[in-house]
């Protein structure tokens, strides 16, 4: 039992030390996602207090953000050992693009929460362009 206990600890060591180069990307997007469910909570909560609608949280939107999590966390993993054992081109920086990816995309959430949580005027120019967005995307301009 001793040598197997040993056997786990050792190749938990070895997996913690391969993708040690990884944390870094995943701690960021971890932040970003964090961030953005906050104020996403946030967000809701007060759009809901402002329809006069009963507010309640919900694990299942907690739930699907820890799985998404999840998903970026072993993307951004199998992009940065794509590109550093199998095609061995460190300059491609595919981690680096997806992750960058990710957390420009949870940045932009995030100034849509923050534009219904403020009303400075560069979170109402947001709040606007999104608007037109769905609103064009709802009217077919938009096709898929």
């Amino acid at each position: 039992m001793e040598a197997f206990s040993r056997f786990c600890s050792g190749a938990l060591a070895a997996m913690g030390a391969l993708f040690a180069p990884v944390l870094p990307l995943v701690g960021c997007t971890t932040l970003f996602i964090f961030i953005d469910f906050l104020t996403g909570v946030a967000a809701d909560r007060s759009r809901a207090l402002r329809e006069g609608r009963c507010w309640f949280f919900e694990s299942r939107r907690a739930w699907r953000t820890i799985l998404k999590a999840g998903f970026i966390w072993i993307a951004i993993s199998m992009a940065w050992l794509l590109e550093e054992y199998v095609l061995g081109l460190p300059s491609l920086h595919l981690a680096r693009l997806l992750a960058g990816f990710t957390c420009g995309v949870e940045m932009w959430s995030f100034l849509e929460n923050a534009g219904e949580l403020s009303d400075g005027p560069l979170f109402r120019a947001i709040r606007r362009v999104a608007r037109n967005h769905i609103t064009r995307r709802k009217e077919g301009v938009y096709e898929e």
